[in-house]
Formats: C-alpha cells, structure tokens, sequence
C-alpha cells in the first residue's frame, strides 16, 4: 500500500509541474542609455540563468543571462530590436524596442 501512494504523489508532483508557469518581462530604458528588464515566472519562480537574447534585424546581438535577482540590463542598440525571454519550451516571449516603456 505505500507504494501505490508513493507513485502517486510522484506522478501528481510531475503533472503539477508541467502547467506550473508562464515566464514574465518587463524591461525599461534607463537615463543612461541602457535597458533593464526583469523577469521571473507566474508561480513566483525566478528567472536566475534564464537567457536573454536581443536580436536585430534576425541577428542575435547580444546574450545574456538573468542574475540572482532575476534582472539583466545592455546597452540599448541602434534602431529597432526585440528582446527575447528563452525560458525553454514553451516559456519564450518577446517585446519589441517600440514596446519598452520609457
């Protein structure tokens, strides 16, 4: 009998975790010049390592990650770009320049 309810609250725990969160930004321009963006994950999970890509014109121009705060900022590039959120399948989300608050 303990088995069965060892393997259930396993089996439970998995299925929690696949509907768990969706991943969450928010960056803004700074006065000097940089864009900051904080991300974390709608059940409270940070986004610590998580990556961040900026690309332009289909290029990646700059990689980096999220740091123990969940925050990560770059110098904010020429013309128009898109940052993007890679938090793995199915947690990947953009804003375009033109939607960065100011």
């Amino acid at each position: 009998m303990k088995k069965l309810i060892k393997i259930g609250t396993v089996v439970v725990g998995l299925a929690s975790t696949s509907y768990a969160h969706t991943a969450l930004m928010n960056c803004m321009e700074n006065a000097d010049g940089t864009i900051g963006c904080e991300a974390g994950f709608s059940d409270g999970s940070s986004a610590t390592g998580v990556a961040l890509k900026v690309v332009q014109e289909g290029k990646v121009i700059l990689e980096t990650k999220f740091d123990p705060n969940s925050e990560a900022s770059f110098k904010k590039p020429q013309g128009e770009y898109t940052v993007i959120f890679d938090g793995g399948d199915g947690h990947t989300l953009s804003i375009p320049s033109k939607a960065i608050l100011k």
